[in-house]
């Protein structure tokens, strides 16, 4: 099975929630592979902003995405509706902050999507299994995922209000479920929380058309959809948040009171534990094509995510066939340190030179000038998979400086502040 993009651009007009921007949405066609990407067409140079973890700025009360000045304001619903459909590839232009409220529910983006002609098109999209239940906790939410074939989301919730108490759902993540199930399901709020969260500057666009509103023993101004239709909205957002991992999970989430906050919690572990399969970046032919380095020198594997010129993710596979196994506690294998730190600086070097196109690369080598904060938390042994992952801090000239980090099943077992600079060979 291929990517899935869409045929033709569709669009979606109104007011925010939130920010109550007038704002029109413009789904657009995006070539294979690209991912999810919001643009404000509003702002010099039309920003885009990854869908992407990295790009998560604030959790309260909804999720906001920022890529240098540039933000996007609850991006859930749309996120929700594009993986409900199970979009991949997809830019979102927005000539405001947040996209249009609608009815408050998720319907609105995914008509739009579906009058969009989702197509699928050649390219190996991402997904993210589970190997083993592991358990979630942020703040008052609770995460429990164990491996599964597909996607199922079991969410409870619990607020003490006669028309809501105690609602537990569960769902197959298909574009049918998706559509019959959830999309419908609207945000909701409570009389009571509206002069404070109005104060810390939200909800400016909310009203009983785009929200289902409670005061202290009914629902105003419209009927339910659904007697749940709370927990329905819950596992939607849950949805939308989850797409920030970039691929399609494949697990059991059973979410006890979940939030934006711990959504995007449990997107950040799954992401570090997960088995990540399918889109990679580039493969060792690949690696070889740009970086220097070769045996016994060369540590680096794979390449699996790369995020323009600020992220990039790369795999480093331990075997007890290590050359450096043979005199580094010989009878006690464990990784020298100073190499993990050398492959966390070939990984940030292949960031550096993707940066140069052609034959322009090939006369370029980084040489890296400084650590700092360098740590290590725990020995690799034979049989870890090291995960890297390297973030641009500053890039002047021809200098940057990069954070890393070395994790093994999600764990970090090493850290480091760099300075690099690419210099002619």
């Amino acid at each position: 099975m291929g990517r899935i993009g869409i045929e033709r651009s569709a669009t979606v007009e109104g007011v925010g929630l939130h920010t109550g921007s007038a704002t029109t949405l413009t789904f657009e066609p995006a070539p294979a592979g690209q991912g999810i990407v919001f643009r404000r067409t509003d702002l010099p140079g039309a920003p885009g902003i990854p869908a992407r973890l990295s790009a998560v700025q604030a959790t309260e009360r909804r999720t906001v995405l920022g890529e240098g000045s540039a933000e996007v304001h609850t991006v859930e619903h749309v996120l929700a509706a594009i993986r409900g459909l199970g979009v991949e590839d997809i830019t979102v232009a927005l000539d405001g902050p947040e996209p249009p409220a609608g009815d408050g529910s998720f319907r609105p983006f995914l008509e739009a999507l579906q009058a969009a002609a989702p197509v699928e098109r050649p390219g190996e999209p991402v997904r993210y299994r589970v190997g083993a239940p592991f358990t979630v906790t942020e703040g008052d939410s609770t995460y429990v995922i164990s491996p599964a074939r597909g996607c199922r989301l079991t969410v409870t919730i619990d607020f003490p209000h006669p028309l809501i108490g105690s609602q537990a759902g569960s769902w197959e993540l298909t574009p049918e479920v998706f559509a019959r199930e959830l999309a419908g399901a609207r945000t909701f709020g409570f009389t009571h929380e509206v002069d404070r969260l109005r104060e810390q500057g939200l909800i400016r666009g909310a009203s009983t058309a785009n929200a289902v509103v409670l005061d202290e023993t009914r629902v105003l101004d419209t009927e339910l959809r659904w007697r749940d239709e709370f927990v329905r909205h819950k596992a939607a957002d849950l949805i939308g948040d989850l797409a920030l991992l970039g691929g399609r999970l494949e697990a059991h989430v059973v979410a006890n009171r979940p939030s934006h906050q711990g959504n995007v919690a449990l997107a950040r572990a799954l992401a570090r534990t997960g088995q990540r399969e399918g889109g990679i970046a580039m493969d060792i032919g690949q690696i070889l094509d740009v970086i220097p380095h070769r045996y016994p020198f060369l540590l680096v594997d794979r390449i699996i995510e790369v995020e323009g010129e600020k992220r990039i993710v790369g795999i480093k596979n331990v075997t007890i066939n290590e050359p450096f196994f043979q005199g580094h506690f010989p009878g006690h294998p464990i990784m020298p340190g100073v190499l993990i730190i050398e492959a966390m600086a070939q990984v940030g070097g292949m960031l550096l030179l993707g940066l140069f196109k052609g034959e322009e690369r090939q006369e370029k080598v980084v040489y890296f000038m400084s650590l700092d904060g360098v740590k290590f938390r725990r020995p690799v042994v034979p049989g870890d998979q090291l995960r890297f992952e390297l973030e641009m801090v500053q890039f002047r000239g021809k200098t940057c400086r990069m954070k890393g980090v070395a994790l093994v099943d999600g764990q970090v077992v090493s850290e480091a502040d760099m300075m690099a600079r690419v210099v002619d060979r």
